[in-house]
């Protein structure tokens, strides 16, 4: 199949190894994210067709077996009559459903290997796709830090100790108010999952003291009367 041969390739692709022979490096991975995810969402329609085939297959089988079934119960009622000739008939047509039966089990059963394959392909090229995002990622932050530690070299060579102090204080302002900025929204974010539960298992806790708490008061009452 040219589609899983396509896959195959991308999904050998050394990404590292690209990175270090590339010119365009950045350039490069994105047009490989591209690929990829026009790759995987072909993939995903054939899972999607290979899903419905083997469904229709099975579909059939069922039918057929349902059909065998009938003409093996017409079968057994002609000889409880006595009809033999309409017994040998309705036997040759069991004879023929078991036959097609037995047929489309073999295809259904090789189209759900097939569509396992497609879908184990799909979830090895998911995660193929995430590890290029994620390099590809990385590559342009480094880039873009790259230009901005070139332009911050520039910038020193060219201004004096007022200016670079005023620089350092600017960046210090600016860290500050990103900090604060993330305290705050660490302050109004939901809690998290391990919060609830944290809070869940307090409240529970609670509740037994309390309880506990109850029964002695109740006990020591009915001990006073």
């Amino acid at each position: 199949m040219a589609l899983l041969e396509r896959v195959s390739t991308l999904l050998r692709a050394n990404i590292n190894e690209l990175i270090e022979k590339a010119e365009n490096p950045e350039s490069l991975l994105k047009q490989l994210v591209l690929d990829m995810e026009n790759q995987l969402l072909q993939v995903k329609t054939q899972v999607a067709i290979a899903i419905a085939d083997e469904h229709m297959l099975e579909r059939k089988r069922l039918e057929h077996e349902q059909q065998a079934a009938e003409w093996r119960r017409k079968a057994e009622l002609a000889v409880s009559k006595g009809h033999d000739d309409l017994a040998r008939g309705a036997l040759e047509r069991v004879i023929s459903y078991d036959r097609l039966t037995k047929g489309f089990a073999e295809q259904a059963e090789d189209q759900k290997l097939e569509a396992d394959t497609l879908r184990q392909t799909l979830r090895q090229l998911d995660q193929k796709l995430n590890e290029t995002r994620a390099q590809c990622e990385i590559l342009m932050a480094e880039h873009r830090r790259a230009k901005v530690v070139g332009r911050a070299t520039k910038a020193r060579q060219s201004v004096g100790s007022q200016q670079e102090s005023a620089l350092r204080r600017m960046k210090s302002k600016v860290h500050q108010h990103a900090a604060e900025n993330a305290a705050a929204g660490e302050i109004m974010a939901p809690p998290s999952l391990e919060q609830r539960f944290e809070t869940l298992e307090q409240h529970e806790q609670v509740e037994l003291l309390l309880g506990q708490m109850k029964s002695r008061a109740a006990l020591a009452e009915t001990s006073g009367q």
